[in-house]
Protein backbone atom coordinates (compact mmCIF):
# COMPACT_ATOMS: atom_id res chain seq x y z
CA UNK A 1 0.00 0.00 0.00
CA UNK A 2 0.98 3.45 -0.64
CA UNK A 3 1.58 6.10 1.97
CA UNK A 4 0.83 9.35 1.66
CA UNK A 5 1.72 11.64 4.36
CA UNK A 6 -0.02 14.93 3.46
CA UNK A 7 0.30 18.84 5.00
CA UNK A 8 -2.57 20.95 5.29
CA UNK A 9 -5.42 18.69 3.91
CA UNK A 10 -7.13 14.95 3.76
CA UNK A 11 -4.92 11.90 3.77
CA UNK A 12 -5.59 10.60 0.30
CA UNK A 13 -4.44 6.61 -0.05
CA UNK A 14 -3.37 5.04 -2.85
CA UNK A 15 -2.69 1.47 -4.73
CA UNK A 16 -0.24 0.13 -6.34
CA UNK A 17 -1.87 1.10 -9.39
CA UNK A 18 -0.92 4.65 -9.09
CA UNK A 19 2.93 3.26 -9.37
CA UNK A 20 1.81 1.31 -12.14
CA UNK A 21 0.14 4.28 -14.17
CA UNK A 22 -3.34 3.84 -13.45
CA UNK A 23 -5.47 5.76 -10.66
CA UNK A 24 -7.79 4.01 -8.00
CA UNK A 25 -9.56 5.68 -6.28
CA UNK A 26 -9.27 6.40 -2.08
CA UNK A 27 -11.17 4.47 -0.01
CA UNK A 28 -14.07 6.09 1.97
CA UNK A 29 -12.52 7.07 5.76
CA UNK A 30 -14.01 5.06 8.55
CA UNK A 31 -15.76 6.48 10.76
CA UNK A 32 -14.12 8.32 13.60
CA UNK A 33 -11.29 7.92 11.66
CA UNK A 34 -10.56 11.62 11.57
CA UNK A 35 -9.63 11.45 7.80
CA UNK A 36 -12.49 12.98 6.57
CA UNK A 37 -13.86 12.56 2.80
CA UNK A 38 -13.73 15.09 0.31
CA UNK A 39 -16.52 16.86 -1.20
CA UNK A 40 -17.90 15.45 -4.35
CA UNK A 41 -17.50 17.33 -7.88
CA UNK A 42 -20.04 20.69 -8.21
CA UNK A 43 -21.11 21.19 -10.92
CA UNK A 44 -22.23 25.22 -10.77
CA UNK A 45 -23.80 26.78 -13.58
CA UNK A 46 -24.51 30.51 -14.09
CA UNK A 47 -27.37 30.39 -11.73
CA UNK A 48 -25.55 29.32 -8.68
CA UNK A 49 -24.17 32.15 -7.06
CA UNK A 50 -20.62 30.50 -7.36
CA UNK A 51 -20.76 31.06 -10.98
CA UNK A 52 -19.34 34.50 -10.35
CA UNK A 53 -16.44 34.05 -7.79
CA UNK A 54 -15.66 31.41 -10.39
CA UNK A 55 -15.77 33.31 -13.35
CA UNK A 56 -13.41 36.01 -11.56
CA UNK A 57 -10.77 33.99 -11.02
CA UNK A 58 -8.82 35.19 -14.36
CA UNK A 59 -5.59 36.83 -13.68
CA UNK A 60 -6.19 38.96 -17.01
CA UNK A 61 -8.71 40.88 -16.65
CA UNK A 62 -8.69 41.39 -20.40
CA UNK A 63 -10.95 38.12 -20.94
CA UNK A 64 -13.55 37.20 -18.82
CA UNK A 65 -15.13 33.88 -20.12
CA UNK A 66 -18.95 32.24 -19.83
CA UNK A 67 -18.66 28.74 -19.89
CA UNK A 68 -21.89 26.47 -20.00
CA UNK A 69 -20.88 25.55 -16.46
CA UNK A 70 -17.64 25.21 -14.30
CA UNK A 71 -16.75 21.49 -12.23
CA UNK A 72 -15.30 22.05 -9.06
CA UNK A 73 -12.87 19.04 -8.68
CA UNK A 74 -11.29 17.60 -5.41
CA UNK A 75 -9.66 14.55 -7.19
CA UNK A 76 -8.59 12.47 -9.74
CA UNK A 77 -11.51 10.24 -10.14
CA UNK A 78 -13.54 13.09 -10.23
CA UNK A 79 -11.71 15.23 -13.02
CA UNK A 80 -11.59 11.44 -15.39
CA UNK A 81 -15.39 11.43 -14.51
CA UNK A 82 -15.46 15.01 -15.69
CA UNK A 83 -13.69 15.00 -19.00
CA UNK A 84 -15.28 11.94 -19.41
CA UNK A 85 -19.13 13.52 -19.24
CA UNK A 86 -17.65 16.04 -21.40
CA UNK A 87 -16.45 14.23 -24.17
CA UNK A 88 -19.80 12.14 -24.75
CA UNK A 89 -21.25 15.40 -24.66
CA UNK A 90 -19.16 16.73 -27.40
CA UNK A 91 -18.04 19.72 -25.40
CA UNK A 92 -15.15 22.01 -25.19
CA UNK A 93 -13.25 21.67 -22.03
CA UNK A 94 -10.58 23.13 -20.91
CA UNK A 95 -8.65 23.03 -16.96
CA UNK A 96 -7.98 25.77 -14.52
CA UNK A 97 -5.31 25.89 -11.91
CA UNK A 98 -4.01 28.90 -10.36
CA UNK A 99 -5.82 31.39 -13.43
CA UNK A 100 -2.86 33.58 -14.25
CA UNK A 101 -2.74 32.72 -18.64
CA UNK A 102 -1.42 35.53 -20.20
CA UNK A 103 -4.10 34.84 -22.86
CA UNK A 104 -7.66 33.44 -23.79
CA UNK A 105 -7.09 29.75 -23.13
CA UNK A 106 -9.78 29.41 -20.40
CA UNK A 107 -11.65 32.28 -20.43
CA UNK A 108 -12.73 31.54 -23.95
CA UNK A 109 -16.03 32.42 -25.95
CA UNK A 110 -15.53 28.95 -27.25
CA UNK A 111 -14.74 26.93 -23.61
CA UNK A 112 -18.19 25.18 -22.87
CA UNK A 113 -16.64 23.66 -19.33
CA UNK A 114 -14.35 24.63 -17.41
CA UNK A 115 -12.89 22.20 -14.79
CA UNK A 116 -11.23 24.32 -11.62
CA UNK A 117 -8.78 21.77 -10.02
CA UNK A 118 -7.95 24.95 -7.33
CA UNK A 119 -9.53 22.65 -4.71
CA UNK A 120 -7.05 19.97 -5.45
CA UNK A 121 -4.12 21.45 -3.39
CA UNK A 122 -2.51 18.74 -1.12
CA UNK A 123 1.14 18.23 -0.61
CA UNK A 124 3.28 15.21 1.11
CA UNK A 125 5.52 13.00 0.81
CA UNK A 126 5.43 9.86 -1.36
CA UNK A 127 6.68 7.00 0.78
CA UNK A 128 6.82 4.23 -2.00
CA UNK A 129 8.33 6.92 -4.75
CA UNK A 130 10.17 8.52 -2.54
CA UNK A 131 9.19 11.87 -3.46
CA UNK A 132 6.89 14.46 -2.90
CA UNK A 133 3.48 14.94 -4.16
CA UNK A 134 1.87 17.86 -4.92
CA UNK A 135 -1.28 18.29 -6.61
CA UNK A 136 -1.78 20.21 -9.85
CA UNK A 137 -4.05 23.01 -8.21
CA UNK A 138 -1.58 23.92 -5.23
CA UNK A 139 -0.33 27.58 -5.56
CA UNK A 140 3.62 28.51 -5.34
CA UNK A 141 3.12 30.46 -2.03
CA UNK A 142 1.37 27.26 -0.61
CA UNK A 143 4.44 24.78 -1.77
CA UNK A 144 6.89 27.23 -0.61
CA UNK A 145 5.54 27.66 2.50
CA UNK A 146 4.45 23.57 3.33
CA UNK A 147 7.64 22.31 2.12
CA UNK A 148 9.68 24.54 3.91
CA UNK A 149 8.06 24.56 7.10
CA UNK A 150 7.32 20.76 6.82
CA UNK A 151 10.57 19.66 5.42
CA UNK A 152 13.41 22.31 5.31
CA UNK A 153 13.30 22.15 1.50
CA UNK A 154 11.67 23.94 -1.55
CA UNK A 155 11.44 24.31 -5.35
CA UNK A 156 13.28 26.89 -7.84
CA UNK A 157 9.89 28.19 -8.98
CA UNK A 158 8.07 31.45 -9.54
CA UNK A 159 7.96 34.40 -7.22
CA UNK A 160 4.34 34.79 -7.96
CA UNK A 161 2.68 32.73 -4.95
CA UNK A 162 -0.48 32.61 -6.36
CA UNK A 163 0.47 31.14 -9.52
CA UNK A 164 -0.95 27.52 -9.71
CA UNK A 165 1.24 24.59 -10.06
CA UNK A 166 -0.32 23.07 -12.78
CA UNK A 167 0.48 25.69 -15.32
CA UNK A 168 3.41 26.80 -13.74
CA UNK A 169 5.57 23.61 -13.80
CA UNK A 170 4.33 21.90 -17.02
CA UNK A 171 6.38 24.92 -18.86
CA UNK A 172 9.05 24.75 -17.08
CA UNK A 173 8.99 27.16 -13.79
CA UNK A 174 12.22 29.37 -13.16
CA UNK A 175 12.75 32.20 -10.45
CA UNK A 176 14.84 33.56 -7.93
CA UNK A 177 16.96 30.41 -7.10
CA UNK A 178 16.62 28.88 -10.46
CA UNK A 179 20.63 29.97 -11.20
CA UNK A 180 21.66 27.84 -8.16
CA UNK A 181 19.35 25.25 -8.95
CA UNK A 182 17.78 25.01 -12.30
CA UNK A 183 14.33 24.56 -13.56
CA UNK A 184 11.51 23.21 -11.21
CA UNK A 185 11.44 20.48 -14.21
CA UNK A 186 14.57 19.48 -13.20
CA UNK A 187 13.05 18.12 -9.65
CA UNK A 188 10.36 16.61 -11.84
CA UNK A 189 9.92 13.03 -10.62
CA UNK A 190 6.55 12.20 -12.37
CA UNK A 191 3.38 13.59 -13.37
CA UNK A 192 -0.45 11.93 -13.43
CA UNK A 193 -2.19 13.23 -16.81
CA UNK A 194 -5.81 12.88 -17.40
CA UNK A 195 -5.96 11.80 -21.15
CA UNK A 196 -8.12 10.88 -23.72
CA UNK A 197 -7.69 8.17 -26.04
CA UNK A 198 -8.46 7.54 -29.80
CA UNK A 199 -11.53 6.01 -29.03
CA UNK A 200 -12.60 8.64 -26.14
CA UNK A 201 -12.06 6.99 -23.22
CA UNK A 202 -11.27 9.43 -20.36
CA UNK A 203 -8.38 8.03 -17.77
CA UNK A 204 -5.36 9.00 -15.98
CA UNK A 205 -1.88 7.55 -16.23
CA UNK A 206 1.57 8.22 -14.55
CA UNK A 207 4.60 9.28 -16.45
CA UNK A 208 8.12 9.48 -15.13
CA UNK A 209 10.95 10.80 -15.84
CA UNK A 210 12.96 6.69 -15.95
CA UNK A 211 13.89 6.32 -19.91
CA UNK A 212 12.46 2.69 -19.59
CA UNK A 213 9.17 3.98 -18.23
CA UNK A 214 6.35 3.20 -20.93
CA UNK A 215 4.77 6.54 -20.65
CA UNK A 216 8.23 8.51 -20.77
CA UNK A 217 7.45 10.60 -23.96
CA UNK A 218 4.26 12.40 -21.85
CA UNK A 219 6.84 13.13 -19.05
CA UNK A 220 8.93 14.94 -21.31
CA UNK A 221 6.43 16.67 -23.42
CA UNK A 222 4.77 18.24 -19.60
CA UNK A 223 8.64 18.81 -18.84
CA UNK A 224 8.07 22.44 -20.10
CA UNK A 225 5.58 21.77 -23.38
CA UNK A 226 3.19 23.87 -21.36
CA UNK A 227 -0.15 23.35 -19.88
CA UNK A 228 -3.21 22.11 -22.04
CA UNK A 229 -1.88 20.72 -24.48
CA UNK A 230 -2.15 16.49 -23.39
CA UNK A 231 -4.09 16.59 -21.02
CA UNK A 232 -5.12 18.10 -17.24
CA UNK A 233 -2.17 17.41 -14.86
CA UNK A 234 -3.79 16.58 -11.32
CA UNK A 235 -0.73 16.09 -9.71
CA UNK A 236 3.09 15.43 -9.75
CA UNK A 237 6.03 14.08 -7.60
CA UNK A 238 9.41 16.22 -7.42
CA UNK A 239 12.77 14.55 -6.62
CA UNK A 240 15.73 16.45 -7.90
CA UNK A 241 17.37 14.29 -10.94
CA UNK A 242 20.21 12.21 -9.40
CA UNK A 243 19.11 11.87 -5.76
CA UNK A 244 18.54 8.09 -5.27
CA UNK A 245 15.37 7.61 -4.32
CA UNK A 246 16.15 5.49 -0.95
CA UNK A 247 17.42 9.38 0.37
CA UNK A 248 14.77 10.79 3.31
CA UNK A 249 12.78 13.21 2.85
CA UNK A 250 14.27 16.32 3.64
CA UNK A 251 17.09 15.51 1.29
CA UNK A 252 14.90 14.85 -1.43
CA UNK A 253 14.58 18.30 -3.19
CA UNK A 254 17.41 20.94 -2.04
CA UNK A 255 17.14 23.68 0.41
CA UNK A 256 16.99 26.83 0.10
CA UNK A 257 18.67 29.35 1.88
CA UNK A 258 17.57 30.47 5.55
CA UNK A 259 18.07 33.82 4.92
CA UNK A 260 18.22 36.68 1.54
CA UNK A 261 20.15 39.35 1.74
CA UNK A 262 18.80 41.81 -0.76
CA UNK A 263 20.73 45.11 -2.30
CA UNK A 264 18.10 47.45 -4.27
CA UNK A 265 19.73 49.94 -6.92
CA UNK A 266 17.00 52.91 -7.50
CA UNK A 267 17.58 55.53 -10.03
CA UNK A 268 15.29 58.86 -10.72
CA UNK A 269 13.69 58.92 -14.09
CA UNK A 270 14.32 62.95 -13.28
CA UNK A 271 16.88 64.26 -15.78
CA UNK A 272 17.56 61.02 -16.84
CA UNK A 273 19.33 61.03 -20.13
CA UNK A 274 19.16 58.16 -23.02
CA UNK A 275 22.99 58.61 -22.10
CA UNK A 276 22.99 57.42 -18.92
CA UNK A 277 20.36 55.20 -19.53
CA UNK A 278 22.29 52.98 -21.58
CA UNK A 279 25.66 53.41 -19.17
CA UNK A 280 23.42 51.46 -16.77
CA UNK A 281 21.88 48.85 -18.93
CA UNK A 282 24.98 48.39 -20.63
CA UNK A 283 26.89 48.12 -17.39
CA UNK A 284 24.59 45.49 -15.81
CA UNK A 285 24.44 43.69 -19.18
CA UNK A 286 28.40 42.95 -18.70
CA UNK A 287 28.49 42.32 -15.16
CA UNK A 288 26.04 39.64 -15.92
CA UNK A 289 27.80 38.40 -18.94
CA UNK A 290 30.83 37.85 -16.19
CA UNK A 291 28.93 36.06 -14.07
CA UNK A 292 27.12 33.67 -15.72
CA UNK A 293 29.45 30.40 -15.28
CA UNK A 294 29.97 31.66 -11.78
CA UNK A 295 28.49 28.39 -9.62
CA UNK A 296 29.82 29.30 -6.29
CA UNK A 297 26.70 31.31 -4.87
CA UNK A 298 28.89 34.60 -4.94
CA UNK A 299 26.74 36.47 -7.97
CA UNK A 300 23.66 37.87 -6.90
CA UNK A 301 20.87 36.97 -8.60
CA UNK A 302 19.60 39.92 -10.39
CA UNK A 303 15.93 41.59 -11.46
CA UNK A 304 16.19 44.67 -13.67
CA UNK A 305 12.46 46.55 -13.30
CA UNK A 306 12.33 49.26 -15.62
CA UNK A 307 9.65 51.14 -14.68
CA UNK A 308 7.72 53.40 -17.70
CA UNK A 309 9.48 57.36 -16.47
CA UNK A 310 5.63 58.65 -15.61
CA UNK A 311 6.41 56.14 -12.27
CA UNK A 312 9.60 58.43 -11.41
CA UNK A 313 11.52 55.72 -10.82
CA UNK A 314 13.67 51.99 -12.18
CA UNK A 315 15.57 49.61 -9.79
CA UNK A 316 17.88 46.42 -9.66
CA UNK A 317 17.10 44.29 -7.38
CA UNK A 318 20.64 41.73 -6.32
CA UNK A 319 20.19 38.73 -4.10
CA UNK A 320 22.54 36.68 -2.34
CA UNK A 321 22.87 33.65 0.67
CA UNK A 322 24.30 35.77 3.53
CA UNK A 323 25.42 32.44 4.45
CA UNK A 324 28.10 31.79 1.80
CA UNK A 325 31.43 32.77 2.42
CA UNK A 326 32.25 36.11 2.26
CA UNK A 327 28.98 37.44 0.98
CA UNK A 328 29.00 40.61 2.15
CA UNK A 329 32.52 41.26 -0.04
CA UNK A 330 30.41 39.48 -2.72
CA UNK A 331 27.62 42.04 -2.91
CA UNK A 332 29.79 45.23 -2.77
CA UNK A 333 31.95 43.32 -5.59
CA UNK A 334 28.72 43.59 -7.57
CA UNK A 335 27.35 46.70 -6.09
CA UNK A 336 30.90 48.60 -7.34
CA UNK A 337 30.87 46.82 -10.91
CA UNK A 338 27.07 47.95 -11.57
CA UNK A 339 27.47 51.27 -10.08
CA UNK A 340 31.26 52.48 -9.89
CA UNK A 341 31.76 55.67 -11.94
CA UNK A 342 28.39 56.25 -13.74
CA UNK A 343 27.25 59.38 -14.68
CA UNK A 344 23.89 58.99 -12.72
CA UNK A 345 24.02 57.27 -9.19
CA UNK A 346 21.20 55.45 -7.33
CA UNK A 347 20.18 54.71 -3.76
CA UNK A 348 21.15 52.05 -2.65
CA UNK A 349 19.05 49.55 0.38
CA UNK A 350 20.80 46.49 1.87
CA UNK A 351 18.26 44.14 3.77
CA UNK A 352 18.46 40.98 5.36
CA UNK A 353 15.39 39.07 5.29
CA UNK A 354 14.52 35.04 6.02
CA UNK A 355 13.77 33.31 3.40
CA UNK A 356 10.19 32.17 3.74
CA UNK A 357 9.10 35.96 4.13
CA UNK A 358 10.87 37.35 1.38
CA UNK A 359 9.27 34.61 -0.34
CA UNK A 360 5.89 35.30 -0.01
CA UNK A 361 5.84 38.68 0.54
CA UNK A 362 6.05 39.42 -3.19
CA UNK A 363 3.95 41.83 -4.49
CA UNK A 364 1.57 39.76 -7.42
CA UNK A 365 1.33 42.51 -9.26
CA UNK A 366 -2.09 43.57 -11.67
CA UNK A 367 -4.14 41.06 -10.56
CA UNK A 368 -8.00 41.43 -12.27
CA UNK A 369 -6.45 44.57 -14.25
CA UNK A 370 -6.54 44.20 -18.06
CA UNK A 371 -2.91 43.52 -19.09
CA UNK A 372 -0.72 42.64 -22.30
CA UNK A 373 2.38 40.99 -21.69
CA UNK A 374 5.19 40.21 -24.23
CA UNK A 375 8.46 37.54 -23.96
CA UNK A 376 11.67 36.68 -24.70
CA UNK A 377 14.44 34.75 -24.29
CA UNK A 378 17.93 36.76 -24.21
CA UNK A 379 21.36 34.83 -24.81
CA UNK A 380 23.19 38.21 -24.85
CA UNK A 381 22.33 41.46 -22.82
CA UNK A 382 20.86 44.24 -24.78
CA UNK A 383 23.09 46.21 -27.33
CA UNK A 384 23.15 50.16 -27.61
CA UNK A 385 20.21 49.88 -30.42
CA UNK A 386 18.08 47.71 -28.72
CA UNK A 387 18.14 50.02 -24.96
CA UNK A 388 17.62 53.36 -27.38
CA UNK A 389 14.09 51.73 -28.19
CA UNK A 390 13.69 50.96 -24.66
CA UNK A 391 14.52 54.19 -23.34
CA UNK A 392 12.27 56.17 -25.86
CA UNK A 393 9.25 53.64 -25.30
CA UNK A 394 9.70 54.26 -21.75
CA UNK A 395 9.11 57.81 -22.11
CA UNK A 396 6.61 58.13 -24.32
CA UNK A 397 3.33 59.46 -23.09
CA UNK A 398 2.11 59.90 -19.77
CA UNK A 399 -0.54 58.73 -17.16
CA UNK A 400 -1.70 56.15 -18.86
CA UNK A 401 1.73 54.36 -18.61
CA UNK A 402 1.52 54.09 -14.88
CA UNK A 403 1.19 50.12 -15.62
CA UNK A 404 3.86 49.95 -18.48
CA UNK A 405 7.46 48.35 -17.84
CA UNK A 406 9.98 45.72 -18.76
CA UNK A 407 11.02 43.38 -16.67
CA UNK A 408 14.15 41.64 -17.01
CA UNK A 409 15.30 38.70 -14.92
CA UNK A 410 18.64 36.75 -14.42
CA UNK A 411 18.93 33.23 -16.00
CA UNK A 412 21.74 31.37 -16.93
CA UNK A 413 23.61 29.30 -14.75
CA UNK A 414 22.38 25.78 -13.46
CA UNK A 415 19.63 25.74 -15.56
CA UNK A 416 22.03 25.29 -18.72
CA UNK A 417 23.11 22.42 -17.16
CA UNK A 418 21.11 20.57 -19.03
CA UNK A 419 20.60 19.54 -22.47
CA UNK A 420 17.99 21.41 -24.44
CA UNK A 421 16.17 18.05 -25.40
CA UNK A 422 16.48 16.55 -22.51
CA UNK A 423 12.81 18.12 -21.55
CA UNK A 424 10.65 19.76 -23.69
CA UNK A 425 12.01 23.04 -22.21
CA UNK A 426 14.98 24.42 -24.94
CA UNK A 427 16.03 27.67 -24.17
CA UNK A 428 18.88 26.38 -21.74
CA UNK A 429 21.53 28.69 -22.99
CA UNK A 430 19.60 31.66 -23.00
CA UNK A 431 21.55 34.64 -20.14
CA UNK A 432 17.95 36.59 -19.33
CA UNK A 433 14.24 36.36 -19.84
CA UNK A 434 12.64 39.94 -20.79
CA UNK A 435 9.15 40.56 -20.69
CA UNK A 436 7.27 43.92 -22.04
CA UNK A 437 4.17 44.45 -20.64
CA UNK A 438 1.62 47.27 -20.20
CA UNK A 439 -1.88 47.00 -17.84
CA UNK A 440 -4.26 49.75 -17.56
CA UNK A 441 -7.71 50.80 -15.46
CA UNK A 442 -9.44 52.91 -18.00
CA UNK A 443 -10.55 50.76 -20.98
CA UNK A 444 -11.19 53.68 -23.08
CA UNK A 445 -7.46 53.31 -23.21
CA UNK A 446 -7.19 49.82 -23.78
CA UNK A 447 -6.48 50.09 -27.57
CA UNK A 448 -4.00 52.86 -27.31
CA UNK A 449 -2.09 50.41 -24.80
CA UNK A 450 -2.24 47.32 -26.45
CA UNK A 451 -0.74 49.35 -29.80
CA UNK A 452 1.52 50.83 -27.77
CA UNK A 453 3.51 47.13 -26.28
CA UNK A 454 3.53 45.75 -29.69
CA UNK A 455 4.95 48.22 -31.42
CA UNK A 456 7.50 48.24 -28.40
CA UNK A 457 8.16 44.90 -28.88
CA UNK A 458 7.86 44.72 -32.65
CA UNK A 459 10.79 47.51 -32.47
CA UNK A 460 13.31 46.10 -30.00
CA UNK A 461 13.46 42.74 -32.23
CA UNK A 462 12.94 44.55 -35.23
CA UNK A 463 16.45 43.20 -37.02
CA UNK A 464 14.86 39.74 -36.80
CA UNK A 465 10.75 40.52 -38.03
CA UNK A 466 9.35 42.02 -34.73
CA UNK A 467 10.06 38.78 -32.84
CA UNK A 468 12.89 37.22 -30.81
CA UNK A 469 13.99 34.26 -33.84
CA UNK A 470 16.22 32.11 -32.14
CA UNK A 471 20.15 32.37 -32.84
CA UNK A 472 22.82 34.47 -31.22
CA UNK A 473 21.25 37.19 -29.38
CA UNK A 474 18.09 35.71 -28.57
CA UNK A 475 16.28 32.20 -27.82
CA UNK A 476 12.76 32.37 -28.85
CA UNK A 477 10.07 32.92 -26.19
CA UNK A 478 8.63 31.36 -22.93
CA UNK A 479 5.29 29.27 -23.30
CA UNK A 480 4.54 30.32 -19.48
CA UNK A 481 4.49 33.77 -21.24
CA UNK A 482 2.29 33.19 -24.35
CA UNK A 483 1.23 35.79 -26.96
CA UNK A 484 -0.97 35.40 -29.17
CA UNK A 485 0.81 37.99 -31.47
CA UNK A 486 3.46 35.78 -32.51
CA UNK A 487 0.95 33.72 -34.72
CA UNK A 488 -0.21 37.01 -36.40
CA UNK A 489 1.84 37.93 -39.53
CA UNK A 490 1.09 41.58 -39.15
CA UNK A 491 3.32 41.17 -35.83
CA UNK A 492 5.35 38.73 -36.57
CA UNK A 493 7.01 39.51 -40.18
CA UNK A 494 9.92 37.25 -39.53
CA UNK A 495 8.74 33.97 -41.48
CA UNK A 496 9.53 31.94 -38.53
CA UNK A 497 6.32 30.37 -36.78
CA UNK A 498 5.30 30.56 -33.54
CA UNK A 499 6.06 27.35 -32.15
CA UNK A 500 9.55 27.23 -33.47
CA UNK A 501 9.74 30.38 -31.23
CA UNK A 502 8.76 28.45 -28.65
CA UNK A 503 9.65 25.06 -28.79
CA UNK A 504 13.25 25.25 -31.18
CA UNK A 505 13.82 22.15 -32.26
CA UNK A 506 11.59 19.99 -29.87
CA UNK A 507 8.41 20.67 -31.30
CA UNK A 508 7.74 17.62 -34.17
CA UNK A 509 8.49 15.47 -30.98
CA UNK A 510 5.67 17.27 -29.31
CA UNK A 511 3.65 16.48 -32.18
CA UNK A 512 4.10 12.78 -31.88
CA UNK A 513 3.38 13.05 -27.92
CA UNK A 514 0.32 14.89 -29.07
CA UNK A 515 -0.81 11.87 -31.56
CA UNK A 516 -0.24 8.99 -29.00
CA UNK A 517 -1.43 11.15 -25.91
CA UNK A 518 -4.42 13.32 -27.46
CA UNK A 519 -5.61 12.06 -30.54
CA UNK A 520 -8.47 13.63 -30.59
CA UNK A 521 -7.12 17.34 -29.57
CA UNK A 522 -10.02 17.14 -26.70
CA UNK A 523 -7.28 19.52 -25.06
CA UNK A 524 -6.47 22.42 -27.06
CA UNK A 525 -6.60 25.96 -26.94
CA UNK A 526 -5.16 28.93 -29.66
CA UNK A 527 -1.10 28.15 -28.89
CA UNK A 528 -1.84 24.21 -28.08
CA UNK A 529 1.11 21.63 -29.70
CA UNK A 530 -0.80 21.06 -32.91
CA UNK A 531 -1.56 17.17 -34.21
CA UNK A 532 0.86 16.59 -37.05
CA UNK A 533 -0.01 17.40 -40.38
CA UNK A 534 -2.25 20.18 -38.93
Amino acid sequence: MTRRRFLGGAVVAGSAAAAAGLYAPAAAAAPGSGQGTLPGAATVPPSDPRYAELAGRGYNGRFAGRPESFRVVHSTKQVVRAVQEAVNAGKRVVVRSGGHCFEDFVDNPDVQIIIDISEMKRIGFDDARRAFEVEAGTTLGQIYRTLYLGWGVTVPGGSCPSVGAGGHFTGGGYGSLSSRLGLVIDHLEAVEVVVVDAAGRARSVVASRRPGDPHHDLWWALAGGGGGNFGIVTRFWLRSAGVAAGAPADRVLPRPPGRVMSTALTWSWENMTATAFREIISRHGAWAVAGADVRDGTHPESWLTLMHRVSGQFNLHLNLDPEVAGADRAMDRAVAALTDGLSVAPSAERTVTPWLKATLQVDTGYAGYPFKSKGAFLRRPWDDEHIGVIHSYLSEGGEEHYGSAVYLSGFGGRIADVSPTATAFPHRSALFSAVYETSWWDESTAESQLAWVRRFYRDVYARTGGVPVPGDATSGAYINYPDADLMDPTWNTSGVPWHTLYYRDNYPRLQRVKARWDPRDVFRHAMSVRLPGA
